[in-house]
């Protein structure tokens, strides 16, 4: 797995739009078959070309792309923390993803109703970070109210953690996101870490844009920049409307038809893109005549971690890393030009893995 994705935004923003799209078409073209987990979540391959040339190198029968999740609940409304309408349902069920793209309508359409009755880019992010917020102070206030019960004991932890929740509450009382607390000890990142909070969740902003100006921006993106730029978050600029065509094309007409619209790339591959940059996460690769596949680790892991990210006891028993560069195998062609030349490396567990690196662990357990 990538990453999990969870998807916010108010109603008729182009949040289901985009998701009926980016599913579909990131299934089809990597060839992986979309899966409906429930009516809410959606599979797709990560599209990585450099997977295409191994497969084209080593003709494994078998092909696992690294894979992205996205979860897309319910529009949120004013006081959907509060019930009011669908999205409240749903906003428990994004508590583990490990990032949030909340879309963000950045185009005038008569012919779509916008719930609060303007388009403002401003407004609605603030509605929308409101209503998270409000649903984490309800998740904070429960968990102080269980730790300062049994903070009347002698436990310094368990008073501490009391403090903390207390402080965590009067921050987002008072409005603040809650990744914006200073975290002083790592007890108190402990404490935070197994919230689960909404707003400490890295967020991309996905401005969604009309068709027309696919390949181009306007003052709404750039006021959704502005503030992306203050809160340290990614902005994504697509269009749902291209994405929905996207999907109904062929393998090999979409990128002439990306490219017919001065687009170079999909929605799903930037927002694929921007989510791993986000999240600080690479990608390497076990290749071989049996199968190719891709990982997903994070950025900075140990060779004996990415060997545990394939099975546990890869990094339990870890004993080196026989490493390629995916550029020396992609230029020379075959792992064995790559071996002649002494370009493949032995590494120990110190090595830090890099993304692209085609790897083969050996262990013993």
């Amino acid at each position: 797995m990538g990453f999990t994705c969870g998807i916010v935004g108010l109603p008729n923003v182009g949040k289901s739009t985009l998701f009926n799209a980016i599913t579909a078409a990131g299934a089809e073209a990597s060839n992986y078959p979309f899966c409906t987990i429930d009516p809410n979540v959606g599979v797709v391959a990560v599209p990585d070309a450099r997977v295409d040339r191994l497969v084209e190198i080593y003709k494994p029968p078998k092909v696992t792309p690294t894979t992205l999740e996205f979860l897309d609940i319910a529009g949120l409304v004013k006081g959907a923390s509060k019930g009011e309408g669908l999205g409240n349902q749903f906003l428990s069920h994004i508590r583990n993803v490990d990032a949030i793209a909340h879309i963000v309508r950045c185009f005038e359409d008569e012919n779509i109703v916008h719930v609060d009755g303007s388009v403002n880019p401003r407004r609605d992010i603030e509605v929308v970070e409101t209503e998270l917020i409000l649903k984490d102070l309800d998740t904070v206030e429960r968990k102080y109210a269980d730790a300062d019960r049994r903070s009347k004991s002698s436990d310094k932890k368990v008073k501490a953690e009391s403090e903390f929740y207390s402080r965590l509450r009067d921050h987002l009382s008072g409005g603040r996101l809650a990744r914006y607390i200073e975290i002083r000890d790592a007890d108190e990142k402990m404490f935070m870490r197994d919230l689960h909070l909404l707003t400490n969740k890295p967020v991309m902003y996905v401005c969604n844009v009309h068709e027309k100006l696919a390949a181009s921006e306007n003052d709404y993106v750039e006021e959704v920049r502005l503030i992306a730029a203050k809160e340290g978050a990614k902005v994504v600029v697509i269009s749902a409307a291209v994405e929905a065509e996207v999907a109904e094309l062929a393998d090999h007409e979409r990128q002439p038809f990306l490219e017919g619209l001065g687009l170079k790339e999909s929605g799903l591959t930037k927002v694929i893109h921007e989510g791993y940059d986000l999240l600080h996460l690479i990608t390497f690769f076990t290749a071989g005549p049996k199968e190719v596949r891709a990982w997903t680790v994070e950025r900075r892991s140990k060779a004996p971690q990415a060997a545990g990210a394939i099975h546990s006891d890869f990094e339990k028993g870890f004993i080196r890393a026989e490493v390629m560069k995916y550029s020396d195998i992609d230029r020379l062609g075959s792992e064995a030009a790559v071996k002649e030349r002494g370009f493949m490396r032995v590494e120990g567990r110190e090595y830090e893995i890099q993304d692209g690196d085609v790897a083969f662990f050996r262990f013993n357990v």
